[in-house]
């Protein structure tokens, strides 16, 4: 049975910035008959739930791994370190399952596959990966967002 790693707010857990799940019927149906390892990075990167929105500053998901990007929190904090380590995270998750590929959310900052919002906090969008996203393609992980599905 294949395994696949898949946002966790899709699945209908509470852990989305605002305290709320993202649940989508068609995820839940694409998902069955596979093994699902659910994930959240930015839990797993120490931020709780709920906490504050937080966007790309200065590029894309590919940039913060590169370090010519940071995330930054609506109040203006840098929490770069703690992204960084969710993603880490669900990598070693996705690795140790044996997961070869990856459904993930649209513009969120840890799992958007095309588009995350600019960085402006103003409902503008960029073309580009997360920082999770990013950071699983790279590693040879394929990356699906839920409008795959």
């Amino acid at each position: 049975m294949e395994r696949i790693l898949v946002s966790a707010c899709l699945l209908g857990r509470e852990c989305a910035y605002d305290g709320e799940s993202r649940m989508d019927p068609g995820i839940i149906d694409f998902c069955k008959g596979l093994e699902v390892v659910p994930v959240c990075p930015e839990m797993l990167g120490q931020l709780g739930c709920p906490r504050e929105k937080h966007e790309i500053r200065g590029g894309t998901g590919k940039d913060v791994l590169s370090g010519s990007a940071s995330v930054i929190s609506i109040s203006g904090k840098d929490r770069t370190a703690e992204f960084l380590s969710g993603a880490r995270e669900t990598l070693r998750l996705g690795k140790a399952n044996e997961c070869g590929t990856a459904l993930l959310k649209e513009h969120s900052p840890s799992c958007a596959v095309r588009e995350i919002h600019s960085g402006r906090f103003d409902g503008s969008t960029i073309q580009g990966p997360g920082v999770t996203a990013a950071l699983l393609e790279m590693s040879g992980v394929r990356i699906m967002s839920e409008t795959d599905v």
